[in-house]
């Protein structure tokens, strides 16, 4: 039997799995899915916004790879530092896929980025979607104004929570803390910027005409910065997802500008959501006493060349809450290479390489391996191709002995494995706990609360 530890049960993770299950040419292969956290599916449970339930519902095909019988699902698994080693797993395993993702957020690098109000928009993310690793984060929305920065799903995603209503959220799994949070949230004016021009924006249409479905929301657009994009003017040579966001964008510029704020009447919206484009934020003004309370940001105009540069004329937009959104980046593995420049770990199809020479019995799928590019789909042929080269491997892989019982040596190494029957068990406590609220299912925030529900069983005593 070739046992294969994937480390990750985001799609990467699964998906891996998945093909290496599911393939006729080696058979026997065993698969255990290890976690950090004690839940499954990664970035589908923790980073998808909670109103994006069809999203959300991939969960389901997620679950029917890690119930599969030659799957074994194991979370609160620490890999790398503090944790199990990778040289420690190859002597459980026969090989290791490392499909981590990409765990942080990329910097601004501007003056006042650390100024109290100014977050990276991965941890309001984390907040809302109860990742056990935010629990005790606050957001101060009372707030009259937040700027958003960056032009990608994830940047929408944020603007769109802070501009809907705590009403349209209840029925999601959001934890009980954020939804009370977002329900005494002041804010009126919600800004999104880019620093480049509409036709390089990384949002989808889809994502992008949600934000003029919101109930209680205005959404406006500058028509001026949108003749600055060369794009708007020859549509017909630009790509169809860009060409219908350039529609969409088009029929929001018809209405009143940035400049035609004026005081809410008892028929103006609740809140407003502008768009703005060819700003490049160069520093975030305020003070540590009062936090944040502007971004300067620098007129920016297109080079010819695909970018854009600076025109020496400055805006600053008031703000109280700053969330950046200016793309992921992926961390060092402990015992792994690591390309600094691109944020991944180098690798030939999917076998991890060091000085290029291929690293026996390591490999790496998903964006550790080729970066934060795309959508969850695209993870499916990524995974694909680095199973197929372990794989290939499994003749000489297969020959090395291995540890019988892959449970008793994590635990030997200091692990406390939370099997597939404990999610099951943090599952039930949340269901339960959302039926108290009056609510679906809430999801568990904290650590301690899942660990807890995770052993714990159904007549409330302790398991292991």
């Amino acid at each position: 039997m070739l046992r294969v530890a994937v480390i990750g049960s985001g799609p990467s993770g699964v998906y891996t799995a998945q093909s290496l299950i599911e393939q006729q040419v080696v058979p026997d292969v065993e698969v255990y899915v290890l976690d950090r956290l004690p839940c499954p599916y990664g970035l589908v449970r923790y980073g998808v916004a909670p109103d994006h339930e069809k999203i959300k519902s991939l969960q389901g095909t997620l679950r029917s790879v890690l119930e599969h019988p030659r799957v074994r699902f194991l979370g609160n698994v620490e890999v790398g530092a503090g944790g199990v080693t990778p040289e420690r797993l190859r002597e459980i395993f026969h090989a290791v896929v490392f499909c981590v993702g990409a765990a942080t957020d990329r910097r601004l690098g501007i003056p006042g980025e650390g100024l109290p109000g100014s977050h990276a928009a991965t941890d309001f993310v984390s907040w809302y979607s109860a990742h056990p690793d935010a629990a005790g984060t606050r957001f101060a929305l009372a707030a009259r104004s937040a700027v958003v920065i960056g032009v990608g799903n994830v940047a929408v995603d944020v603007a769109r929570i802070l501009a809907r209503g705590a009403n349209d959220l209840a029925g999601t799994d959001m934890p009980q803390d954020a939804l009370r949070t977002l329900a005494g949230s002041r804010v009126t004016d919600i800004w999104m910027v880019g620093r480049r021009g509409p036709s390089q924006a990384k949002f989808t249409t889809k994502e992008l005409r949600e934000l003029g479905a919101l109930p209680g929301a205005d959404v406006r657009v500058d028509g001026a910065e949108l003749a600055r994009d060369p794009g708007f003017r020859d549509p017909g040579a630009l790509p169809a997802v860009v060409r219908r966001n350039v529609e969409v964008l088009r029929g929001w510029s018809q209405g009143a500008g940035p400049a035609d704020d004026v005081a809410p009447g008892p028929h103006a919206p609740r809140r407003r959501i502008h768009l703005r484009f060819f700003l490049r934020p160069v520093e975030m003004l305020g003070d540590a006493a009062s936090g944040v309370r502007a971004v300067r940001f620098e007129r920016t105009a297109p080079d010819g060349h695909g970018g854009v540069t600076g025109t020496g004329t400055y805006e600053d937009i008031a703000a109280q809450v700053v969330l950046r959104s200016v793309g992921y980046r992926g961390m060092p593995q402990p015992g792994l290479p690591f390309d600094e420049a691109s944020g991944t770990v180098p690798h030939q199809e999917g076998r991890v390489l060091r000085d290029g020479v291929p690293c026996p019995g390591l490999y790496v799928a998903g964006w550790i391996k080729r970066g934060p590019t795309g959508v969850i789909g695209s993870n499916r042929p990524c995974a694909k191709q680095t199973a197929a080269a372990l794989l290939e491997d499994a003749g000489v892989l297969a020959a090395r002995t291995v540890a019988d019982d892959p449970v008793a040596a994590l635990r030997r190494a200091g692990q406390d494995p939370v099997p597939w029957s404990g999610w099951l068990r943090i599952e039930a406590a949340e269901a339960a706990l959302g039926r108290r609220l009056g609510r679906g299912s809430v999801k568990l925030a904290d650590w301690q609360g899942l660990l807890a529900a995770a052993h714990t069983d159904d007549g409330g005593a302790a398991v292991r």
